[in-house]
């Protein structure tokens, strides 16, 4: 079988294989391939493989080629939904057709992703939306209800995935009614369950696979032992799923919509029976109390921000909010259990009511060994989080549990041959590792420069130094350009800056911030107008793919590093330093080196793709730990100084006119 495999994976990718016949603009490529066969290996011997693929290299095809000709079932699990879509929509048709498979596929989401028929009918009767809008999106979610088959709501044009109706159409683990709902056989959660069960191949996402290690509460749990392939695509955010999702979390933000939920469906099914308004109230309030005492003297929140538990735990506030919620919600519950024969909607009900009680109790005590505690607090909820430092265990649990081969493949996974950023905190100490470069000419095509008198990020002129050389690149190039900043407060500064600056010399150069509109939105405009300058945070950083003179500069303000008051910063640190390790040269450079080549990543995305990569911090050219961090990015050409790095972008706007 072992020859078999590979053999058909050979002739797939070649000149004259299935797929050139297929797509008149496929490339053949000797990294591509390379990959691909790995992946057949270690298919072929139920093994894992962790493979970073540089982009460019086509990572997506070389593991689903070998995948859909083995014949095994396999799982593929992506970092979002967006990524999940597509997959299913555009990539797995396109293979599936060239290699003329009649492979069954499907796409499997969270709850959240559905609608919920019984919950868009409680939403109508229960008149609590909070607005007109609201009353307006609701009546386009019914009329798109009516012509449906599968309930996603990302097939509905239009809806804002911030939408407050959301939460209400939608079912949660703890709202869900089961066998029990009077839409059970119409759901489109079991609907999309059962095609899973039934295809050759399913798509999921990260947290989905993890929320479902946690809770078994997605149908991960009955899909896994089944399929003889498991892949992850973009494993670099695996870790960081795991542990949002293996932690246990108590949210002020749940409570409340525990106690819309009651208020609402006690009033519809059994006014009179019990205080349902007070009640409400009650939870309501320790809600409240809770959010408050996790602020503590911090009033103007802007973003979430991470909180040390020991910040929090010993003040009187805090240590009294808890118990006030759990008694809130205990009352509640003992209500709910006088109706619960009245419809099965009060049990779901009761059983939200103990759980939160329960939760609320926990986080009064003691963390479990090993786990670290804190405080995720926005402007309108908090949040709290116990969670494991790593996914090592979980992992390992899953792996042993039934042979099967597993495959961890991103652009970047580390700094080092074996991988060690990665295969760490997944526990793949043992996995066969790969790494297959780009393909694209860097050293012809891409430019680096690090200005080296310059302030550096601590000193106050940082950001203004960031917007004035963004501002210079920019008018080179007539904008075609992004700034990644590494926090939303640079973000405001550097995109304010900017702003000023372009409107000051009468440039017409639009400045988009993050946060100012949707992440898609933003995107478009900044394709329809090319004379425009994005300045985005965190999640610009990876996941855009703009090819092509579109893009042509990208600027970083300042050296990912993680930030060290991070309380699970702080635990990861901590046990480095007990096992006698450098937790700077082991977590916060290795750390700094991966999202540094997935910010870089967004520059070059084609063959003929040209541009200049800018890192404004100093530190990279001066310190030691700089080499390393230049060495972990694309081998692009250095530049010693501002007026090499215009005179390049001036090159390059030339090409535009010509």
């Amino acid at each position: 079988m072992s020859s078999a495999l590979k053999e058909a994976v050979a002739h797939a990718f070649g000149a004259d294989g299935a797929l050139a016949h297929a797509d008149d603009r496929y490339i053949e490529r000797d990294v591509q391939l390379r990959m691909a066969m790995a992946v057949a290996a270690a298919i072929d011997e139920r093994r894992a493989l962790v493979a970073e693929a540089g982009t460019g290299v086509g990572k997506t095809f070389a593991y689903l080629v070998p995948t859909l000709l083995s014949g095994a079932r396999a799982l593929i699990s992506t970092a979002t939904k967006s990524l999940q879509d597509q997959l299913f929509l555009r990539d797995l048709p396109r293979l599936r057709d060239a290699l003329q498979l009649p492979v069954g596929v499907a796409l499997l989401k969270g709850r959240a992703s559905y609608l919920c028929l019984h919950r868009m009918k409680q939403a109508r009767q229960s008149a609590q939306l909070p607005d007109r809008w609201a009353v307006r999106t609701l009546a386009k979610v019914e009329q798109w209800s009516q012509g449906t088959t599968t309930g996603d709501l990302a097939e509905m044009e239009g809806l804002d995935e911030r939408s407050s109706v959301i939460p209400l159409v939608t079912s949660s683990r703890e709202n869900c009614l089961g066998a029990e709902c009077p839409e059970y056989r119409q759901c489109h959660v079991m609907k999309a369950r059962r095609d899973a069960m039934a295809a050759d191949l399913v798509v999921v996402n990260h947290h989905l696979f993890f929320a479902d290690m946690a809770l078994r509460d997605s149908g991960v749990a009955e899909l896994l032992p089944s399929v003889e392939i498991a892949v992850f695509d973009e494993a670099h955010q695996l870790a960081e799923a795991g542990v949002q999702f293996l932690g246990t979390t108590l949210s002020s933000g749940q409570v409340l919509d525990f106690a819309r939920d009651m208020l609402g469906i006690g009033l519809q099914h059994a006014r009179g029976l019990a205080p349902w308004q007070d009640l409400a109230a009650g939870c309501d309030r320790a809600a409240r109390e809770l959010r408050l005492a996790c602020a503590g003297p911090m009033r103007d929140v802007r973003g979430t921000l991470k909180l040390r538990w020991d910040d929090r735990s010993e003040r009187s506030e805090f240590v009294a909010a808890l118990p006030a919620l759990a008694q809130a919600c205990t009352q509640a519950r003992e209500a709910l259990d006088t109706v619960s024969e009245i419809a099965p909607d009060f049990v779901k009900l009761a059983e939200r009511a103990a759980q939160l009680a329960t939760l609320a109790r926990r986080f009064g005590g003691e963390a479990d060994a090993g786990n670290v505690r804190w405080i995720d607090l926005s402007p309108h909820q908090c949040r709290l989080v116990e969670s494991p430092l790593d996914i090592r265990e979980a992992l390992r649990e899953q792996m042993a549990a039934a042979p099967k081969a597993w495959i961890f493949t991103s652009a970047t996974l580390g700094d080092d041959e074996r991988l060690s950023w990665f295969t760490e905190s997944a526990g793949l100490d043992d996995a066969t590792t790969l790494r297959v470069g780009s393909p694209f000419d860097y050293a012809a095509h891409a430019r680096l420069y690090v200005p080296k008198a310059f302030p550096k990020p601590n000193e106050p002129g940082h950001a203004p130094a960031v917007a004035q050389l963004a501002a210079s690149c920019a008018r080179r190039l007539s904008g075609r350009s992004f700034v990644l900043t590494t926090t939303l407060r640079a973000l405001q500064a550097v995109g304010e800056q900017l702003r000023a600056d372009f409107e000051s010399q009468g440039d017409d150069i639009q400045v988009l911030l993050q946060g100012q509109a949707p992440k898609r939105q933003l995107m478009q405009q900044f394709l329809a107008q090319p004379r425009s300058v994005l300045v985005g945070s965190q999640s610009f950083w990876e996941g855009i793919d703009v090819p092509g003179d579109a893009l042509q500069c990208v600027l970083i303000d300042k050296l990912p590093f993680p930030p060290p008051n991070d309380p699970l910063v702080e635990a990861r640190v901590k046990r480095l330093e007990r096992l006698g390790r450098n937790p700077f040269a082991d977590y916060f450079v290795a750390e700094a080196a991966v999202s540094l080549k997935q910010g870089a990543g967004r520059l070059i995305r084609s063959e003929t793709d040209r541009g200049l990569l800018v890192i404004c911090d100093p530190r990279m050219a001066g310190m030691n730990y700089g080499r390393r961090l230049r060495a972990a990015l694309p081998p692009m050409t250095q530049l010693a100084s501002e007026s090499e790095a215009l005179e390049w972008l001036a090159t390059l706007a030339d090409s535009h006119c010509a």
